[in-house]
């Protein structure tokens, strides 16, 4: 039996497919696992349902299998890349720090082992005008991991109505904050975007720490619409645990 990459913690491997993935803390039947070329037919009805894409700024209406090909292809590229650095560095005593995760798909695990797509969370260099407001930045290509600088990341995320009101996007977050993007990509700041209106996003972020900087009315083009938006911050404090 090949040994795991010790660089993968706290990532667990499935014994069968050879898949890492990250157990929920507080859902242990829920999972984070890589995209997959596959995930179009979940994708789809979730991204055509008003409860999901009413909320998110990016995906067009109607969503279509282009749409999700485009999507998957790109997410499989990023998440492999992320794994291919984490496997070149498996003889590195020091864990290594990347730029991404490469588990940012949300799944269900039945008890019969089957799993149920639910949705996805992922971490990012912030970019939007008023992510990097005051920072002195216009833009963030690669992270710089200065310590008197931090980079400013933010979070995208969605999840299939029918686990709405679970707890599950605000232990995906914790989760993912806690085992990966604090002790792995080196995430001390963020600043994250809630479009005007969805206050259980900002009840989620304000309950784990964030505080919300200000609304700004018609901030963007969201599928012909102006939308306005809320925007909220978080810096790391020494001894604090992300809630």
């Amino acid at each position: 039996m090949p040994v795991h990459n010790p660089q993968l913690h706290p990532l667990e491997v499935d014994e069968t497919t050879g898949e890492p993935f990250l157990r929920l803390l507080s859902h242990p039947n829920i999972i984070l696992t890589p995209p997959r070329l596959t995930d179009g037919p979940a994708m789809i009805p979730l991204f055509n349902d008003e409860r999901v894409y009413h909320w998110l700024s990016s995906p067009p209406f109607p969503y279509l299998p282009e749409h999700a090909d485009w999507w998957l292809n790109h997410a499989t590229e990023k998440s492999n890349k992320i794994l291919a650095e984490l496997e070149a560095a498996r003889d590195e005593s020091t864990p290594k720090l990347v730029d991404g995760c490469p588990v940012t798909t949300i799944r269900e695990v039945k008890e019969d082992g089957t799993q149920v797509f639910l949705g996805s969370i992922d971490l990012d260099l912030a970019g939007q005008p008023w992510e990097l407001e005051g920072s002195g930045r216009t833009s963030q290509e690669t992270p710089r991991r200065d310590p008197s600088d931090p980079d400013i990341w933010t979070i995208g995320d969605y999840l299939a109505p029918s686990h709405h009101g679970q707890g599950i996007m605000s232990d995906a977050f914790r989760t993912l904050m806690q085992q990966w993007g604090i002790p792995r990509m080196g995430v001390r700041r963020m600043v994250v975007t809630a479009l005007d209106g969805n206050k259980a996003s900002v009840r989620v972020f304000e309950k784990k720490g964030f505080r919300l900087r200000k609304t700004i009315d018609e901030a963007m083009d969201v599928r012909g619409t102006k939308r306005g938006v809320h925007v909220l911050e978080w810096t790391l404090k020494p001894g604090v645990d992300f809630k």
